[in-house]
């Protein structure tokens, strides 16, 4: 099955909640005031938010105001307005071959999803060529090191560990330390899962950026926020706070398979307008794939193409 197809299956909950919503609206007799209100209402509930809502719904009307419009061409208008919203996020996840290691900062908070996140992403560049190496920066709980390790020994890589509460900012240190003498061309860094209302893990998190930097000024050369779709409007807030914590450059969003927020992303390609490199939608390593636009616009209003 395509990844296209699966992706379609699994945001069955999200594409549902806007076909039928569509669906009753298109059974007016003309697309009016009201209508429109109705599916601006439609896609906020669907967290696309409020901003996407107005300007798909504003597409949607251009020059079909006053008019009877069927649920498949306001279907076809919402997926390419959608599109066109996260088209310019849609990037892959940049690798640069002058930096060795090239270091790769995962952060997010608890059960987001980022050690999966991390043993897919090393499993794939491993499949690239890239000798990669990973780190168990989430030094609180052993069961996040032994996660890591088993995701580790399915992609095939190394992982640097060191025992439950081990200062984290030390072992990414080591980590750099090791990688670098390994010959990896990548290093990946897994953290803690922080409440971004907790200014202490916050402040330790920076910690960790500052002393990375003193093996190289350079680094960390890519910081991924990991998002779990299930949160919804939550995800705005915990992006907001992370990009100001620890330079964000770029975005996964996790477990799109089992949640109707999934609009969440496209809000989050409008306010933020940071790179989405990838998006998951199981607990496979080949369920995490690059973010493609117009697949995912499809998949998220339920077309059929």
């Amino acid at each position: 099955m395509s990844f296209f197809r699966k992706m379609k299956e699994r945001l069955f909950k999200a594409s549902s909640k806007i076909t039928g919503g569509v669906e009753a609206i298109a059974e007016r007799k003309v697309l009016d005031d009201a209508a429109l209100e109705e599916l601006e209402d439609l896609l906020i509930q669907a967290d696309l938010g409020v901003n996407v809502a107005m300007r798909a719904s504003a597409a949607v009307a251009e020059g079909r105001f006053g008019k009877k419009i069927a649920a498949d061409e306001i279907m076809r208008l919402l997926a390419e307005e959608v599109a066109r919203i996260v088209e310019p996020v849609a990037k892959p996840l940049p690798l640069y071959p002058d930096k060795k290691p090239q270091v790769i900062l995962v952060v997010g908070v608890n059960g987001a999803g980022k050690t999966t996140t991390i043993g897919k992403l090393a499993a794939q560049l491993k499949a690239a060529g890239k000798s990669v190496v990973v780190a168990a920066g989430d030094t609180f709980r052993a069961a996040a090191i032994e996660q890591l390790q088993i995701w580790g020994e399915r992609a095939g890589v190394p992982v640097i560990a060191k025992e439950v509460g081990s200062d984290a900012a030390g072992v990414a240190f080591e980590a750099m330390e090791q990688a670098a003498a390994m010959g990896a061309d990548i290093l990946m860094i897994d953290t803690a899962g922080r409440l971004q209302n907790r200014s202490d893990l916050m402040g330790e998190l920076e910690k960790i950026v500052r002393v990375i930097r003193k093996r190289d000024e350079t680094a960390p050369h890519n910081t991924l926020l990991v998002l779990d779709a299930t949160v919804g409007q939550n995800a705005i807030s915990q992006a907001d706070i992370f990009s100001q914590v620890a330079d964000v450059s770029g975005i996964v969003m996790t477990k799109l398979d089992g949640t109707a927020k999934g609009g969440v992303l496209v809000a989050l390609a409008e306010k933020f307008g940071l790179p989405i490199h990838a998006i998951g939608i199981g607990e496979q390593i080949d369920d995490l794939q690059p973010f493609d636009p117009e697949d995912f616009a499809n998949a998220l209003t339920g077309r059929v193409v």
